[in-house]
Formats: C-alpha cells, sequence, structure tokens
C-alpha cells in the first residue's frame, strides 16, 4: 500500500508518500481500499503538532471506499460493501484500517467521492444544528465562514430547521455561495464590521447563538454578538486557539453559554453513528443537501491540499484520491 506518513510535527512538507506493507485486520477491523479521502483542519492541526499524536502517523479522519477484508466475527460489514467514515485515523492512504462498528454503508445514489465529501463536515454540521443548540423557526443564527466546505452544509441544514441564518464570509463571491446555501444575510469581515452588522440585523438585540469555528480572530466579536443566554459553539480554531480568560466575561456579556463541542461525542455508539451518518447522506442521496467539492488531488498532493485549505482560498471541499 502507499500512505502519507508524518514522522515529525511541521508544515505541510513533512508529509512523505511512502510504500509500507498491507496491513492485515485484527480484532474488529476492516481493510478498507480507500477511493477518496476528505481533507479537513483537523488534519493540519494534527500535523502541526496543535493536536497531539503520537508518530509516525499517517494522517486523515475522513474517507470513502471498498471493503476488502475483514476479521473473523466481524459482522457489521462485508467483502465488497462499499462503506464512508468519519473519524478513523489514516485515511491519506490507498488502505486503510479501521474498526468495523465505525464503518456506515454508502448508500446506492451516492457516489464515494460525495461520501468521502460530507462524512465529517456534514455530520458536523448536523449535531450542531440538531443537538448542540438545535435550531427553531425564530432563531437566529451567526454562522462564521459560512462560505466553506462546512459552513454551506450548515447554512442549508440552519436555514431547513427555520432560523434566520446570518453568515460571514470573506470576499464577495464567498458572501454569494453562503446565499445560495441558504444564508438570509451575509457579513463581508473584509471590509465590515461583523460586530456592529449583526447588532444592526437584529435591531440590537443580538443573535441566539454563534456558530464559530474560526477561534482566536473572532471568538470575542462572537461574544458580543450574542443576545442574553445566548450560546457560543466554539467548533473550530482555523485562526488559532483561544487564549485563556476570565469566565466573568459570559457573566456580563448577559450569563451567556460557550460549549466546545466535537463530533466524536455525537456519535459515541453505533446506533448514533449509523442514525446521523444516515440523515446526512440519505439527504445527499435525495438531492435535499447539495455537495460543493471544490478540488480533486492525488493522494502524491496532501501538501499542496493542506497549503490550499489553509490559505482561505478555497470554498469547496478538498479531496484526496489514492
Amino acid at each position: 500500500m502507499r500512505a502519507i506518513r508524518i514522522e515529525s510535527v511541521g508544515g505541510p512538507e513533512v508529509m512523505k508518500l511512502v510504500e509500507m506493507p498491507t496491513p492485515a485486520p485484527g480484532s474488529g477491523q476492516a481493510l478498507v481500499r480507500v477511493e477518496a479521502a476528505g481533507v479537513n483542519f483537523i488534519d493540519i492541526y494534527q500535523r502541526s503538532g496543535v493536536y497531539k499524536l503520537p508518530l509516525p502517523f499517517t494522517p486523515g479522519q475522513e474517507g470513502a471506499g471498498v471493503v476488502e477484508a475483514v476479521a473473523d466475527g466481524v459482522r457489521e460489514v462485508r467483502v465488497g460493501d462499499r462503506v464512508a467514515w468519519a473519524g478513523p485515523l489514516g485515511s491519506y492512504a490507498t488502505h486503510v484500517l479501521a474498526a468495523a462498528s465505525r464503518l456506515v454503508p454508502i448508500p446506492r445514489g451516492v457516489d464515494s467521492r460525495s461520501a468521502a465529501a460530507v462524512m465529517l463536515q456534514g455530520m458536523t454540521a448536523h449535531y450542531l444544528v440538531t443537538d448542540t443548540f438545535p435550531l427553531r423557526p425564530g432563531h437566529m443564527c451567526l454562522i462564521q465562514a459560512a462560505a466553506g466546505g462546512v459552513g454551506q452544509l450548515f447554512c442549508q441544514l440552519a436555514s431547513r430547521a427555520g432560523a434566520h441564518v446570518i453568515g460571514t464570509a470573506g470576499a464577495p463571491e464567498k458572501t454569494r455561495l453562503a446565499k445560495q446555501a441558504g444564508a438570509h444575510e451575509t457579513i463581508d469581515y473584509r471590509t465590515q464590521d461583523f460586530e456592529a452588522e449583526v447588532k444592526r440585523i437584529t435591531g440590537g438585540a443580538g443573535v441566539h447563538v454563534v456558530y464559530d469555528s474560526v477561534g482566536k480572530d473572532t471568538w470575542e466579536k462572537s461574544l458580543r454578538c450574542l443576545r442574553p443566554r445566548g450560546m457560543l459553539v466554539l467548533f473550530g480554531q482555523s485562526s488559532g486557539s483561544v487564549p485563556p480568560f476570565d469566565p466573568q466575561l459570559l457573566a456580563t456579556g448577559g450569563s451567556l453559554f460557550l460549549t466546545r463541542p466535537t463530533l466524536a461525542s455525537y456519535v459515541l455508539t453505533r446506533d448514533e453513528l449509523l442514525n446521523r451518518a444516515g440523515a446526512v447522506l440519505g439527504a445527499v442521496e435525495r438531492g435535499d443537501l447539495k455537495l460543493s467539492i471544490e478540488e480533486t488531488l492525488p493522494l502524491a498532493n496532501a501538501a499542496k491540499a493542506h497549503e490550499l485549505l489553509t490559505s482561505r482560498k478555497t470554498s469547496g471541499k478538498l479531496l484526496l484520491l489514492p
């Protein structure tokens, strides 16, 4: 098999394509031939050492492919099944070993690239909208980075839930994408003060919830966009980590709530995983959830994919094709 390996943390250049023995599945595992792997910010956090992992490792937590072998006793999947995943590490490779219990079936009407593109970001948007802060008609929400891969899915799900969606993006063409995805109002944060704009749009009241994947550059203003007892959902840190702060800031803002959720906590059991993935993949199959795959790159170009993602010049999903 071929795989991207990281032997020391650092910039994109630390990712090397190597040949290594194809492993056999151990207890409870399946070996999957990877057809497409999703590129996500968590891969960058792990590669750079922001999130610590034992070295060496193969990055990538999202993908889709075909089961080639299973260990004795595995019942969740069979050889030949088309499956997708979000969570198991090692997707930047031609083959990945994964716990069979963390693999989900791909519906007949969804191709592997679409499945790989929607698993992590789609389930993230789904749990944030349905569980972390369940959106209902009448809610006002602010979505930071609304034109990105997860942002566009977010806008679709949030508007379908009946919320009034305000989305931020970093250029006129990106604000147009956010509107096309379902945002009712958009703010170009490069030319507009998003805090002032949110206050204007809401008549000074603020929003019920801010979904913020940017982190360091936006979190303070995001807090100030909330109405009393509003919630800041901080689910990423593309601009860097939020520094330590005095919790009294939440009190003075109006008894605010702050949460830092992760997808793993919302797919704890196989039933929960199957239900959430099924809802997302089913919406893709029906055409209710539109995907934007911006670019596909060969596995050997993993470094370029990371550079593209951090450049903030992309607006859709990046995939690696082993």
